[in-house]
């Protein structure tokens, strides 16, 4: 019973990704009490100090466990970081880019509804990248933070002002156009 509960924090912690979870939302889902739940989260990390073949932490930030890697493998982390794969944008990369880029001020949550998955990952790589940053808060219940894009991103993309973005209704009428002529 104990390395079923061990496996599902693990497993809780790992899809909660750099956002993390908190002991209160990790009892809940789990049916027990936060103290029981703290137990376990103590020993996880327990385990992943202790294995010296485990690459796994446990950070504890603002009351929110964070599953990591251990620090002595940031030097693995910044190589990959500088290779053409960790470089390469993916499509769903540039397509939230492009979210951001048209709809910013945006919040991850508006994001996600656009694109109809949730997008907390590729949100942090844009920001690891610095194409993308928080711009403040909005005010609402829980402050989400509100993206745009940076200077950076104008750089890279050899823009001098967001107005040079293509247009997207031009863009639109055309693909429109060209549907009704392979209608016809």
């Amino acid at each position: 019973m104990k390395n079923k509960l061990l496996a599902e924090i693990e497993t809780l912690l790992f899809v909660s990704g750099e956002k993390g979870i908190e002991i209160a939302q990790l009892a809940k889902m789990m049916n027990k009490d936060n103290a029981a739940i703290m137990q376990t989260v103590e020993l996880l990390q327990v385990k992943y100090q202790e294995n010296s073949a485990s690459a796994l932490n446990i950070l504890e930030i603002n009351n929110r466990f964070i599953l990591t890697t251990k620090k002595k493998f940031s030097y693995l982390l910044k190589e990959y970081a500088a290779t053409p794969q960790a470089t390469f944008l993916s499509n769903a990369a540039l397509e939230t880019l492009s979210i951001i880029a048209y709809k910013q001020p945006i919040t991850r949550a508006q994001i996600d509804e656009i694109r109809g998955v949730q997008s907390s990952g590729l949100v942090q790589k844009l920001i690891l990248r610095n194409l993308i940053a928080g711009k403040g808060r909005m005010d609402t219940p829980g402050k989400p933070i509100l993206y745009g894009t940076t200077d950076y991103f104008m750089d890279y993309f050899g823009l001098k002002s967001l107005a040079e973005l293509p247009n997207i209704n031009a863009y639109k009428e055309e693909v429109t156009n060209q549907e009704i002529d392979l209608i016809l």
